[in-house]
């Protein structure tokens, strides 16, 4: 069972509730106005994964993603907004989330990019992963060279993982694809965020890119 938390305001929570309680495998236990109340709901309950909005008082999201993923048992962040700005996308990705939605997002994909989220991968909204993907192909010679500095830790082996991540697959279609344990994939994965000093599986896969090592 996922334990979620909603973060948004008070329009927009029962909708998500309800969402998210129709699914048999996500649990709704916990609900925040702001960012600092969730940082308070977080603290008192065990979130598996959190669904945050930008826009809030107090604490706005990308702050408050930052102060999620600082927690001893940090949630998995999934921001959800209505503006559809790329200073949001890329703040919340250097904060630590791991989804990027709009509120338009059609619910079933809402309810995927839960689960794959708690699973341990990573879930953009179409627009926002074709900007990233767009502003990395425009990156200059400079940061290529320190992207490509970094990927040179990582061992053969690793490389594999990173090009398999950076086309989205989860760690069981890695493990499957790859020929081995699940658990070794997390323990490559964990590896490669170390080493190439990324947060989480979403900016791997795009240094990859900015080093051209995919496309």
């Amino acid at each position: 069972m996922i334990r979620a938390m909603i973060v948004d305001d008070a329009l927009v929570r029962p909708g998500l509730a309800d969402l998210l309680e129709g699914d048999p495998g996500i649990d709704v236990v916990a609900q925040a106005t702001d960012g600092l109340h969730a940082v308070e709901q977080a603290t008192a309950h065990r979130i598996d994964v959190a669904l945050v909005d930008v826009r809030m008082p107090r604490m706005d999201g990308i702050t408050a993603t930052t102060r999620l993923r600082a927690l001893p048992h940090p949630p998995k962040v999934i921001t959800l907004t209505t503006f559809d700005l790329d200073e949001y996308v890329y703040n919340a990705l250097a904060a630590g989330a791991d989804g990027f939605l709009l509120k338009d997002t059609d619910p079933a994909e809402i309810l995927r990019a839960v689960h794959l989220v708690a699973a341990g991968s990573a879930m953009l909204h179409p627009t926002a992963a074709r900007r990233l993907i767009d502003r990395y192909h425009a990156t200059t010679q400079p940061e290529a060279t320190a992207a490509q500095a970094r990927l040179d830790q990582l061992t053969p082996r690793e490389h594999d993982v990173l090009a398999l991540l950076a086309r989205g697959d989860s760690n069981a279609d890695i493990a499957a694809h790859l020929a081995m344990c699940e658990s070794t994939v997390k323990a490559h994965v964990s590896r490669i965020l170390a080493a190439l000093d990324v947060t989480n599986r979403v900016q791997a896969p795009l240094l990859a890119r900015d080093a051209g090592l995919t496309s």
